[in-house]
């Protein structure tokens, strides 16, 4: 059975006071948008959420090392890197979202994947040809049936 958010903060952390004291170390103008209710803080925010905080920063901080940066690595994958207009309106976004658009961005412009050389794609294409040709040029089946005869058209009787 799966570990709840509970157990597995007190299996890593120990209390939620040590989560919350680890997310606030990303909170700042590096990754950080402020959007933190005041009032409340983080420490009102459940524990599922603070694990998928931390373990986004972790991976923002340790790939990109700053916002600005995972910023620019979401503009070059989705290929507009001249269009300023995205780059503003992706600028408000918190972290957790830019990250989903760079994966997303990534996963559909095949970066995700690990790309062939270009010599080793003409090989696997060069082997594909001739099984294609292959099977274009295999008989036809010989179950086949004949074509169906027409009955001759009558002919209209002549008048007398």
């Amino acid at each position: 059975m799966a570990k709840t958010p509970s157990q597995i903060v007190k299996e890593k952390f120990g209390d939620k006071k040590k989560l919350v004291e680890a997310v606030q170390k990303f909170v700042g103008d590096a990754l950080w948008v402020p959007r933190l209710n005041e009032s409340k803080g983080l420490a009102h925010v459940s524990n599922a959420k603070l694990l998928r905080l931390l373990d986004t920063f972790t991976t923002v901080e340790t790939k990109w090392g700053t916002r600005a940066k995972l910023i620019d690595a979401v503009i070059e994958a989705a290929g507009k890197t001249k269009d300023t207009g995205f780059r503003t309106s992706i600028e408000g976004w918190p972290v957790p979202r830019l990250l989903d658009a760079h994966q997303s961005y990534a996963r559909r412009n095949g970066k995700a994947k690990t790309e062939a050389k270009p010599a080793e794609k003409k090989a696997a294409k060069a082997e594909a040809a001739p099984a294609k040709a292959a099977a274009k040029k295999a008989p036809a089946k010989a179950e086949e049936k004949p074509a169906a005869k027409k009955p001759a058209a009558k002919k209209p009787a002549a008048k007398k």
